[in-house]
């Protein structure tokens, strides 16, 4: 079995893949200055790319774990995945309230897809 490591630096791999799976890490906004809306389409724009680059794509989603900073941004989070998300395509996912590594950043993901095959 071979494991694939995309981008890798010390601590962690932006992208694995093994046996079929996409791995990526946990991906935030390209702007923590910005609200949860843009935060959340900023988010999930990388996740988009990261998965192109893996060879995978967000059709082929298996599961997504949604770490909010405060559950009282769920219903506008919802808005941009909702419309993010092709229809009939959604993943298994979660979403919970949990503390960020930076103080700004509002929303972060963590994605699991099959590669296209």
């Amino acid at each position: 079995m071979t494991i694939e490591r995309l981008e890798t630096k010390a601590r962690m791999s932006r992208i694995v893949k093994h046996n079929g799976t996409v791995y990526l890490c946990g991906q935030v906004c390209a702007d923590a200055s910005k609200g949860i809306g843009e935060q959340t389409q900023t988010m999930l724009d990388k996740v988009e790319a990261l998965l192109l680059e893996a060879g995978s794509s967000k059709r082929h989603m298996l599961s997504a774990t949604i770490y909010l900073k405060s559950m009282a941004d769920f219903a506008e989070m919802n808005i941009v995945w909702d419309a993010w998300v092709p229809a009939g395509f959604a993943p298994a996912r979660a979403c919970v309230q949990a503390a960020m590594a930076r103080d700004v950043l509002l929303v972060e993901i963590s994605v699991v897809a099959a590669l296209v095959q």
